[in-house]
């Protein structure tokens, strides 16, 4: 492999690697995608995939170096050769994990990793979901590289057990998803043409309506919805099934018919006569606020979360505050805690006014 292509190629480190300068005028390609996060540069690529010890072999009239003591006017000038990884070294490799995974469940591997199936990891999935999805709060960062590869060692580990099955494994994950993906982008990778988000998702509906029309049907569940997980969030649940039926046509016009449902369903509420009443109109208010976050572009989950981290941040502000007051909580009477309530949220105001953001 040429000097300048080792940023364009898939290098694996588990495999020997033979670098050669480059030819007279060659054109430097971008970097493969997956590993484009951090420049352009060759060596900053190897000491990101190798250790810092890797020994570069020089095969001319240069002499060995390792990574660390390179430098890449040098390593431009000859030919070098980087022996393999042992797999366990071979951290950066897309390869290593499932390799890793395969190991901890071997014979001699991990008592614990031997003794788990399918079943027994599904709360952990949902876990390092839920963690994603935290972190992403704070979009980009190294604690999103961590969580996302705590989730993807749960995939890996459930397409190993199928593996073991002899059911499937996780080239078949990547061929499954690729080809969808491919078969849902008409507009990118055929003829079809879609100039708008909305026409890509009116698209992506249309097509996996006929998909799921190849699939034996649920008599609890009509075609539009078919394949929509039960074990779901219920917001999630909620908002994908309405985004469906939004996809289809059947929806309001406008927010302002969303609120006008809401206050209906509100009203509704209120005049429910027992508690089995009650907690159908609960449901259907919710189902309705779902909606009407999914008018104005809010994720409900995302937004309750924030809310419920908004309540427990002024509530141990008030905490404080009544400690500081020198008072219990549990004796104080409502009003008091609310106006402590009040002083909290002032409070929070005056901090924003000094950061220089709204509160």
């Amino acid at each position: 492999m040429s000097w300048s292509r080792v940023v364009a190629q898939p290098v694996e480190p588990a495999v020997p690697l033979l670098i050669v300068p480059d030819a007279d005028g060659a054109a430097t390609d971008g970097p493969i995608p997956g590993r484009h996060g951090h420049g352009t540069h060759p060596l900053s690529l190897l000491r990101r995939l190798y250790p810092a010890d890797q020994p570069l072999l020089g095969l001319g009239e240069g002499g060995d170096t390792t990574l660390a003591d390179a430098d890449e006017a040098t390593l431009r000038r000859g030919a070098w050769l980087l022996p393999a990884l042992a797999a366990e070294a071979s951290l950066a490799s897309p390869h290593a994990l499932p390799w890793l995974v395969a190991r901890l469940r071997a014979p001699d591997g991990c008592p614990w990793d031997r003794e788990q199936d399918h079943l027994t990891l599904r709360p952990f999935l949902l876990e390092e979901a839920y963690e994603v999805y935290d972190a992403l709060g704070s979009g980009s960062s190294p604690e999103l590289a961590d969580e996302l590869g705590d989730l993807l060692l749960q995939i890996v580990l459930h397409a190993q057990y199928a593996a073991e099955a002899g059911v499937f494994d996780l080239s078949d994950v990547y061929r499954g998803i690729m080809s969808k993906i491919v078969r849902r982008h008409p507009h990118v990778f055929a003829d079809e043409r879609a100039g708008t988000a909305k026409e890509v998702l009116a698209n992506w509906e249309r097509i996996k309506a006929g998909e799921r029309g190849a699939k034996p049907a649920d008599r609890e569940m009509p075609a539009a919805f078919a394949g929509l997980s039960r074990s779901l969030p219920a917001l999630a649940y909620a908002a994908e099934m309405q985004a469906r039926a939004a996809g289809l046509g059947y929806d309001w016009p406008d927010v302002e018919g969303v609120i006008d449902k809401v206050a209906e369903e509100a009203v509704e509420l209120l005049g429910a006569a027992d508690d089995r009443a009650r907690a159908e109109e609960f449901g259907d208010l919710l189902f309705v606020l779902v909606n009407l976050g999914r008018k104005l572009g809010v994720d409900p989950e995302a937004a309750l979360r924030a809310a419920s981290r908004k309540f427990a941040s002024r509530f141990a502000r008030v905490e404080r505050m009544a400690e500081s007051d020198g008072v219990a909580l549990r004796a104080l009477g409502l009003d008091e805690l609310d106006g402590l309530w009040e002083r909290a949220k002032s409070q929070e105001r005056d901090e924003a006014r000094i950061a220089g953001s709204p509160a």
